[in-house]
Order: structure tokens, then C-alpha cells, then sequence
């Protein structure tokens, strides 16, 4: 592939120096060309990678709320939980669970309702709804995942039929009559697609980590808090009441 790309350069900056050698001395009008314009300029792979891009920011902000609101919840939860417990109101600890509706409340909510049963019981029940909440959190990042890897293989995938559309109208010019205007649609779609995928696939790489960081403290905490609750249930007077 880099073989390629700098044969690819070579040819272009042969082509340029022919170019520059047989054109007339014309007054030049300075122009600007915007990002729209050489945008467009990139072919319908662009297009691909504009959708890509949307879907990379949607992903991004909806998880982003989702997870910080996930995150909400009460520092003293486990204070509460213990002494909801410790005073026998199982069903008032159940519903405070429900009230706070959180990862961590939904997963000792269960707990709680395993109470009475074996501790190893107890456990693979949380355990089990842990491992739901945390795909409920990483929903999507599969998604973002692929778009970063995938995002900048498009643009090289337009690098190449940039070159082939350069090189199939350098064919077609016939030798001496190559003209730079004429190849430079193929030049465009070969460098801005791969500008573009790049760009896309950056975004979504680093919108990636940045989330998973998000879902990583939520599943510390959630760890963290149930292993409270399994201490609590070892506390010597809870063991009497559960059996």
C-alpha cells in the first residue's frame, strides 16, 4: 500500500513538472476554495464518512449522558442499605433501591432479595445482573469501535480509486497531452478521502476511550459496593437472621 501511494506521488509530480513546463504564462486570479467545495471534491466515499461521523457524535453524546447519569447516586447508599438491614426492613431497603434506579441500587436490589438463601446464591445473582447493567452501559461502543478502525480504511479505499480514476484519464490523455486540470478530480478523491477518514477515525478512537473510561469507574464502583454488600451479609448478626 505505501509502495503504492509513493508511486502514486512520483507520477503526480512527474505529471506536475510537464504540466508546469508546456503551460503559457497566464495572470492567475486568487481564489478560495471552503470546506464544502473540497469536500465534495472527494467523491461519494465522503458521503460514507459523513454518515459514519454522525453516528460516531450520536453514539458519543447519548452514551455520555446515559453513563454520567448512571453514575448519579447517593454517597451514602451503602450507609442506608446497612441500616435498612441491621434494623430488619428488608422491603423498605428494596424500595429505596428502586427510588435511587441505578446500576449499583439495581444489582443490590437483587441481593437483597436473595437474602435467606446461601451467599454463593446471593452472589451469582448479583453477579449476573452486574454483568446485564454493564452491556446496558456498553451499548454502542461496538459501534464506535469498528467506525474507528473502519473510518480510515474508506479513505485509503478512496486513496486507490483516486489513483486508478488519475491514472485511467493519464491513459486516455495519450502521451505529451497529459494536463494536471485533468487529472486533479482523481488527485482530490485520492488525498481528501483520506484526510476524512482519518479525521473521522481519530474522533471516534479517542470518543471511544473516553467512554469506556466513563463505563470503567461505573463497574469500579459497582464492584466496590458489592463487595460492602457481601461483607454485610458475613457480619455475624445478619448470618443469624438468614438462617
Amino acid at each position: 500500500m505505501i509502495n503504492t501511494v509513493l508511486c502514486f506521488l512520483q507520477a503526480t509530480n512527474a505529471i506536475a513538472a510537464q504540466a508546469v513546463n508546456n503551460v503559457v504564462p497566464t495572470s492567475l486570479s486568487s481564489s478560495k476554495i471552503n470546506l464544502i467545495d473540497m469536500t465534495m471534491k472527494g467523491g461519494w466515499l465522503m458521503i460514507v464518512l459523513g454518515v459514519l461521523s454522525v453516528v460516531c457524535f450520536y453514539i458519543l453524546f447519548e452514551r455520555n449522558y446515559s453513563i454520567r447519569k448512571a453514575g448519579h447516586e447517593d454517597p451514602m447508599f451503602m450507609e442506608r442499605i446497612k441500616d435498612y438491614i441491621h434494623s430488619g426492613e428488608i422491603r423498605a431497603a428494596i424500595n429505596y433501591c428502586y427510588t435511587v434506579n441505578t446500576p449499583s441500587s439495581r444489582m443490590i436490589e437483587k441481593g437483597i432479595s436473595r437474602l435467606g438463601r446461601p451467599v454463593n446464591d446471593v452472589q451469582a445473582a448479583i453477579e449476573n445482573i452486574g454483568n446485564i447493567e454493564v452491556s446496558k452501559l456498553e451499548k454502542g461502543l461496538t459501534v464506535m469501535a469498528t467506525i474507528s478502525s473502519g473510518a480510515p480504511m474508506i479513505g485509503f479505499l478512496g486513496t486507490v480509486t483516486g489513483m486508478v480514476r488519475a491514472f485511467y484519464q493519464m491513459a486516455n490523455a495519450g502521451s505529451g497531452n497529459v494536463d494536471i486540470t485533468v487529472l486533479s478530480g482523481g488527485i482530490y478523491e485520492a488525498m481528501i478521502t483520506t484526510v476524512g477518514g482519518l479525521i473521522v477515525g481519530i474522533i471516534a478512537m479517542f470518543s471511544y476511550n473516553y467512554l469506556v473510561m466513563l463505563v470503567d469507574r461505573i463497574v469500579n464502583k459497582m464492584e466496590s459496593q458489592t463487595m460492602e454488600f457481601m461483607d454485610l451479609l458475613n457480619e455475624p448478626e445478619i448470618k443469624e437472621n438468614n438462617k
